[in-house]
């Protein structure tokens, strides 16, 4: 939703459920883990009865286990992505994020080691590999984060769970295929998206070049 136009927020949720997206993120910064400012939850609130779609919060924010409540209870997002340099005590606040009926999702940053994710192999829904730095979007894809894609894809077929592997960052007609084709299945598209003609021409044509790179 970064590229959206926030004063008509729910108009573009509307929009964009139409268009058959299989999910919304949000991307919630805080002005001090990166560089910007976005969305709390009382404005994703606002969203969350305009449509059906699930809601996930992409939280980059210093200690946001104090607003996880806020985000699941209040906001309605099912998932909650959480950047483990932010919390002071990670795997207790996965299993907060848990126990509050949300599904979660660890977020690894360019220079995030996977490391910070087989500890919580058992508790995660879906890890989020950042193809560009976090804190704005409308950047370049980093095409040397496909082998760590890979790497991720093999670490969860080895674990034997059904965990979902989102790529996030700069993902195109360009490179959405790259990304499939190392092993992602969730992509999260923002600023190309808005670049089509219209949102349903976007989703369609970005889950077509994936499908055929993952061989669908």
């Amino acid at each position: 939703m970064l590229p959206a136009d926030f004063a008509n927020l729910g108009r573009d949720c509307v929009a964009l459920e139409e268009a058959g997206v299989d999910r919304i993120q949000w991307d919630v910064m805080d002005g001090v883990f990166v560089p910007n400012l976005t969305f709390g939850p009382d404005v994703i609130a606002a969203c969350r009865p305009l449509v059906d779609v699930p809601f996930e919060a992409h939280i980059m924010a210093e200690r946001p286990e104090e607003m996880l409540p806020r985000y699941i209870e209040e906001a309605g997002c099912e998932m909650i992505i959480l950047h483990p340099e932010t919390l002071g005590q990670p795997h207790r606040v996965y299993q907060q994020v848990k126990q509050m009926g949300a599904k979660l999702g660890i977020a690894l940053s360019p220079a995030t080691p996977l490391t910070h994710v087989e500890h919580a192999i058992d508790l995660v829904d879906e890890i989020v590999l950042m193809t560009v730095n976090p804190g704005f979007g409308g950047q370049a894809y980093i095409a040397s984060m496909e082998p760590k894609i890979r790497m991720t894809a093999e670490m969860i077929a080895a674990s034997g769970r059904e965990i979902d592997l989102e790529v996030d960052g700069g993902i195109s007609a360009a490179t959405i295929a790259g990304a499939a084709g190392a092993g992602a299945n969730v992509f999260i598209s923002g600023s190309a998206l808005w670049k089509y003609d219209s949102f349903a021409e976007g989703v369609t044509d970005l889950r077509t070049r994936a499908d055929a790179a993952r061989g669908r």
